[in-house]
């Protein structure tokens, strides 16, 4: 991922440098295993320990000559390591110490990522108890339908960020396996108890059974699980966006004193950090697919997987890192005005309160299709020449004689629309 994208520590954990480190952890852990066990010499497994290193141009010089990034790996650390280096990765396939280290580097990605989705769900739970009365038009098919709260927005996209929590968790949960299982997973040169404690001696759990390769459906659900977040994100942008329209105004991106909009039109406030997070959640998932592509591989394995999670798994970890950040900074800062949401949803003289208008006259026994038949008559008259509603519905005697007056202006009311907040705000965020 370009660095324009990259936040320092998860780009550090995708560095050459770090995937080494990652590497030469795994071959230290199964040398300290194996010399436990009596197969390996001590003296060789704390050799390996001690001067395990590697310098990054060298393991690229070698790499150059035989084509073969582990086998340059590991000659380059046995050059630090000296005679004991015939010991290294001995008993292991290439895989063993790919698939296993790759473990370790998405388990500390998901640790940043995990602390990402609760700083959203926080501030997603402070800006919601903040409007939680404060009320605005819902809007359906981009229609105004009837009135909502801003607060009912934003507990909604905090439910779903929680769901997000479970099923990344879950997800990444899933990743956290080593496999140490040899060339096609039947454990000819190993034990399936020292793959476990070489699993446990890195803070991972060994995978019940694997090829040459740990199974990719975990890796498809990892980064589908990703792509579903920068969903939800993408979903939150795309709202803010359409609620920053000149037309709309209710809310809108931070816009700093010095910042500039357009280069020709020194007026334009445009939601530039939106449309990044809506145009970068767009190759999340797109990634998505190239994951599932990855589950089907040839017998015990091939290779046409391992070119693209060289860029899959970065990007993507990368890329939610950074929008997980950006859209926590955009609800942090975002610019509610509650007084232009007041003026939209009156601008229709309350045509947005004709579904209980309806209701009203059936209860006072009119038929439904009567109802809806005169109650859509006035609301069409007064969209189409701009009228009152309200006006119109108190000068027709048709509904006047058969609903109480006050009954009508009930039927008017947004504080009656808008009763059931609390108990809904109580599901989604409990006693507090």
């Amino acid at each position: 991922m370009i660095s324009r994208y990259t936040r320092l520590e998860m780009g550090r954990i995708w560095s050459d440098e770090n995937k080494f480190r990652c590497w030469l952890q795994v071959e230290s852990a199964a040398s300290l295993t194996l010399a436990e066990a009596g197969i390996v010499p001590m003296e060789a497994a704390r050799a390996i320990a001690d001067r395990g290193n590697f310098d990054l141009k060298r393991i690229q010089e070698i790499e150059a000559e035989v084509k073969h990034d582990v086998i340059a790996f590991t000659t380059a650390v046995a050059e630090k390591v000296g005679p004991e280096a015939r010991w290294l990765h001995y008993g292991l396939t290439s895989n063993d110490v790919v698939d296993t280290a790759q473990a370790l580097q998405i388990k500390e990605a998901s640790r940043i990522i995990r602390e990402d989705l609760e700083k959203l769900k926080q501030v997603l739970e402070r800006r919601a108890q903040e409007f939680k009365h404060t009320p605005t038009i819902g809007r359906t098919h981009g229609i105004h339908a009837e009135p909502t709260t801003f607060g009912l927005k934003l507990a909604n996209w905090y439910a779903e960020t929680r769901r997000n929590i479970a099923r990344f968790e879950r997800s990444a949960e899933e990743m956290r396996v080593g496999k140490l299982s040899g060339a096609v997973g039947n454990f000819a040169h190993l034990e399936p108890e020292f793959e476990e404690k070489i699993c446990r001696r890195l803070g991972l759990e060994a995978a019940p059974i694997s090829s040459q390769v740990i199974q990719r459906d975990r890796h498809a659900y990892f980064v589908a699980t990703l792509a579903t977040i920068a969903s939800t994100l993408d979903k939150i942008a795309t709202e803010i966006r359409h609620l920053q329209r000149t037309e709309v105004r209710e809310a809108e991106e931070y816009f700093s004193e010095k910042q500039k909009g357009s280069s020709a039109m020194p007026h334009k406030r445009n939601p530039i950090t939106c449309e990044q997070i809506s145009g970068l959640a767009r190759v999340v998932r797109s990634n998505a697919q190239a994951a599932f592509e990855n589950v089907a591989l040839w017998h015990e394995r091939d290779i046409s997987h391992s070119s693209v999670e060289r860029v899959i798994l970065p990007d993507c970890t990368i890329l939610v890192d950074y929008l997980l950040t950006k859209t926590t900074d955009l609800i942090d800062r975002l610019m509610v005005y509650p007084n232009r949401m007041m003026k939209n949803l009156e601008s229709t003289g309350g045509l947005v309160f004709s579904g209980q208008l309806l209701l009203d006259l059936a209860e006072h026994g009119m038929s439904r299709e009567d109802a809806y038949r005169l109650v859509q008559k006035h609301a069409m008259r007064a969209w189409k020449e701009d009228l009152n509603f309200h006006d119109q519905v108190m000068s027709d005697p048709e509904i006047t004689s058969r609903v109480p007056q006050e009954q009508i202006q009930r039927a008017f009311s947004i504080e009656r629309q808008l009763r059931n907040v609390d108990k809904i705000f109580q599901r989604v965020f409990g006693s507090n």
